[in-house]
């Protein structure tokens, strides 16, 4: 049995990036914590990274993502696409369990095990058990206001908490 985190949406409209995640990390059909952060800022708070899924997957990732761009001098895409290669050629890496989504003031960017490096249409992404309902809000959202990235995020999360239940709506949103 493993523990997941489940939604991250994001937004980049042109420089600026925000990243929102829910609070709710679940084993199997049971809520073991509503207060989680599963954003976080790395390399000279110049990046913005957020992950689904298995918990302990995720943070192992999260911190060999956080070696590729330093080792890349905080180029972000070419951190994502090493990252990328390693993350689904190595024998135990490849086994893990996450999704990530990154950005920074250039780029966003969906980071898969399987090698896919995605970035998405509309400058929105989401991903975990949420993400399908918070990216549909963000889209409508982005298409029909004036919001900002950042409150765009918070209210599509807060959509999504309100239909999925794995989404809670101890939402925590960090911008560039």
């Amino acid at each position: 049995m493993e523990m997941h985190a489940t939604t991250i949406c994001a937004v980049k409209i042109d420089d600026k990036v925000a990243i929102a995640g829910d609070g709710q990390v679940t084993l199997e059909n049971t809520i073991m914590k509503g207060t989680a952060r599963k954003i976080r800022r790395i390399y000279d708070d110049k990046i913005l990274m957020g992950f689904a899924g298995s918990v302990a997957d995720a943070q192992a990732l999260s911190d060999k993502f956080e070696g590729k761009v330093k080792e890349a001098h905080g180029n972000l895409k070419r951190a994502v696409i090493e990252f990328a290669k390693e993350w689904r050629t190595d024998r135990i890496l490849r086994r893990l369990e996450a999704l990530m989504i990154v950005g920074n003031a250039e780029y966003l960017l969906v980071v898969s095990g399987s090698g896919e490096v995605i970035e998405p249409d509309e400058g929105i992404a989401a991903i975990g058990s949420g993400g399908a309902y918070a990216a549909a809000a963000a889209r409508a959202l982005i298409r029909n206001t004036d919001m900002s990235p950042r409150q765009i995020v918070e209210q599509a999360l807060n959509i999504a908490a309100d239909i999925c239940v794995y989404t809670n709506h101890h939402i925590t949103v960090d911008e560039l």
